[in-house]
């Protein structure tokens, strides 16, 4: 294992409901319908995709990018006040930099939200970040992924990700990742290159090197 590949929101960071916060917000000040069924069409999309869903399904006149910074505005507010760690997540990833393992963020979040929860961590503790707003295509695209392996010097296909959506499964594997795949908000179904774990809690690095590189579906790992 050269390096691990962390997703953000829904893996490292349990920021979801925040984004889903913001979209009622919006939704309540235009006078328009959103559902949470609609909400979690978004999990793991790229931002502007998402702002042309919302665009789309609540009939705003803003922008596809006008109405990412209206949810960036929202979610940032959040985060400024409390940075909702996923379990587990916070002790592996010091795990990992205290091992000397390389780690990069890959995220379809934008800089000036991740800036805020990178604050919380050790400086260097991931080595790249990889954001939507710096790559031409997001995920369920490989681009992500094989540009934060390419900025550690390493090949994707050595490297595990961890994620918590399909999409970006999708993306990781289509790199050449091994994924480990902790579902949070949305089902996962099986995929090539998965292996499934219900939580981050009790995690060691250890585990992760010895990830199978093939399917691997629920019973979790040890």
């Amino acid at each position: 294992m050269a390096a691990v590949l962390w997703d953000m929101d829904g893996t490292l960071v349990d920021t979801e409901p925040y984004w889903m916060a913001t979209e009622v917000a919006i939704a309540e000040e235009h006078g328009a319908t959103w559902t949470h069924e609609d909400a979690m069409q978004l999990v793991g999309n790229d931002l502007l995709t998402s702002g042309r869903y919302i665009k789309a399904r609540m009939g705003l006149p803003q922008s596809p990018e006008e109405i990412v910074e209206l949810l960036l505005d929202g979610v940032v507010e959040r985060v400024r006040h409390s940075v909702p760690w996923c379990p587990g997540a916070r002790e592996l990833l010091l795990a990992l930099h205290d091992a000397g393992v390389p780690c990069a963020l890959v995220t379809m979040s934008y800089q000036r939200f991740v800036a805020p929860i990178l604050e919380h961590l050790p400086p260097e503790t991931f080595r790249a970040v990889v954001t939507g707003d710096l790559v031409d295509n997001g995920k369920p695209h490989p681009e992500p992924y094989l540009t934060a392996a390419a900025a550690l010097g390493v090949d994707a296909g050595d490297c595990v990700a961890i994620e918590d959506s399909d999409t970006g499964a999708r993306s990781a594997a289509a790199a050449g990742c091994r994924v480990l795949v902790v579902p949070n908000h949305v089902q996962v179904p099986p995929g090539p290159r998965r292996t499934f774990r219900s939580t981050l809690e009790g995690l060691g690095v250890d585990v992760l090197k010895t990830l199978p590189d093939r399917d691997q579906t629920p019973p979790d790992l040890p």
